[in-house]
């Protein structure tokens, strides 16, 4: 039997209840104040508002503002979303003038504009956050600089190198990614301000003085697209995901290397999990969370690809649902980026375990085939006959060495003594002395170019905080 809908309940409370935002678009309100308040300057360049009128509306929304942030604000569903919560606490104050603000402009390029600053400082934020960690792995690659491990390629024991050379991997990994969303900050970075609901706007407003004092670079060439485009969010969405991913792999290594069978790293007492029943162990807690909520950021790139499928321009309500999705990610990949540096500088890194893990499994093996082919045995016959014994040595380290002096003497015929010291990890790794190779001499050319690329990125961040700024600044 079906049961009826509550009569107390009016259409139009279900219908708000369904439709409205202002539960998760309040996040918006600085943003929504900061480019109220520059598009009132605009209004007054074109006369739209006297100064008086202009000065008015501007000291009430920074009345608002500090109201908003001391919690004083109650914001009202009805009223739907976080535009027109702040429009009605402006009217309330200031009464007609404050009907006035709207002029000129629609929802639609209002929220186009209160999304992309949104994004800008999210974006912001977690470039700082990926900077830290950057600035981690450096530390610990300068820390650990001589310290050999095992490498691996499909999870079995390859070839030795060093572990400031592995960790410089995530180094190099971050840096695409903070060039990914440099380059997403850059195209959020423009006003849409001005498009209207979708055709512009009759009056004769100068769309470039609100992206002046917002710290942005420059305004939207269309109308249609500026309130219908949500690139900046899906591209940024995308940028997060292959972060997070990214952060999954090193959580990934953190967890396997913290395990008995590898040993590599001891779980910081402060950032590890406890057992409820078994008393002597820790959990890698951390890493653990980090590679699941990867899951969450791609997750949020599936709905934000999924929502833009097929809308016909201009603005659709679908669009509502950029937000959730997009809060989400920032948020994950923020917290997710904090807690991995935090642990990363707390986890203690076994050298000697590592070191003995690089001893074993036939690591120098292709030392051996590159020894025989430097001395005129072509490579392919070299690796069929150091992968002959190494097969016969069945890993047993001390009988591969042997069968190796042996198959030297075969091949070169003018072969009396070697000493076989040239198959040890050490000079393994320090062979491997080409651009971006595991000597020790190499990554620390590495680490100087790595050390650079840091430098600027913290110039970068530091213009970025300053457009910011200048937009936070309004509400002073």
């Amino acid at each position: 039997m079906r049961s009826k809908r509550n009569r107390q309940r009016s259409a139009n409370d279900d219908f708000l209840g369904f439709t409205a935002s202002i539960d998760f678009d309040q996040r918006l309100w600085r943003h929504e104040i900061a480019a109220s308040i520059a598009h009132a300057h605009t209004l007054a360049g074109a006369n739209v508002l006297s100064d008086a009128e202009c000065r008015t509306v501007i000291d009430s929304l920074k009345e608002i503002a500090t109201a908003i942030s001391h919690g004083e604000v109650v914001f009202d569903r009805s009223r739907e979303d976080i535009h027109m919560n702040v429009e009605k606490h402006l009217v309330d104050r200031i009464g007609e003038t404050g009907k006035k603000l709207h002029t000129g402009r629609s929802r639609n390029d209002q929220v186009a504009l209160d999304m992309r600053l949104f994004v800008r400082d999210g974006l912001a934020v977690i470039i700082s956050e990926a900077i830290e960690l950057q600035n981690q792995l450096i530390y610990k690659a300068t820390e650990h600089a001589t310290a050999v491990m095992p490498g691996y390629t499909h999870m079995q024991h390859a070839q030795p190198v060093l572990l400031s050379h592995h960790l410089m991997a995530y180094f190099w990994k971050l840096q695409r990614d903070i060039q990914r969303f440099q380059e997403c900050y850059k195209r959020t970075n423009v006003s849409p301000l001005g498009a209207g609901a979708l055709a512009g706007t009759a009056y004769k407003l100068d769309r470039n003085i609100a992206p002046t004092m917002l710290g942005m670079e420059g305004v939207t060439e269309n109308s249609l697209d500026a309130v219908s485009d949500r690139d900046f969010v899906a591209e940024s969405i995308f940028a997060l995901s292959l972060l997070m991913i990214h952060l999954s792999s090193l959580s990934e290594e953190l967890v396997l290397w913290s395990s008995h069978e590898f040993g590599f790293v001891k779980l910081p007492k402060e950032l590890s999990g406890g057992s409820s029943m078994m008393p002597q162990k820790r959990n890698p807690d951390l890493p653990e969370l980090v590679r699941a909520k990867s899951g969450r950021t791609i997750g949020d790139l599936v709905a934000i690809l999924t929502l833009l499928k097929s809308l016909p321009l201009a603005y659709n309500r679908d669009l509502q649902e950029d937000k959730e999705t997009l809060f989400d990610a920032l948020d994950t990949a923020k917290d997710s980026l904090h807690a991995l540096t935090s642990f990363l500088q707390a986890v203690e890194i076994d050298r000697v375990r590592m070191r003995k893990a690089a001893e074993v499994g036939l690591m120098t093996a292709t030392d051996l085939a590159d020894f025989l082919t430097m001395h005129g045995v072509p490579f392919r016959t070299a690796h069929g006959q150091v992968q002959s014994i190494a097969e016969e040595s069945d890993g047993d380290d001390v009988k591969f060495i042997h069968l190796a002096d042996n198959i030297i003497s075969r091949n070169l015929k003018d072969y009396e003594t070697l000493d076989m010291s040239f198959l040890s990890v050490e000079k393994s790794v320090g062979r491997r002395d080409i651009e971006g190779g595991t000597s020790s001499k190499a990554v620390k050319t590495q680490m100087r170019k790595a050390a650079s690329v840091l430098a600027k990125n913290v110039q970068t961040a530091s213009a970025m905080k300053r457009q910011i700024e200048k937009a936070a600044s309004l509400l002073e």
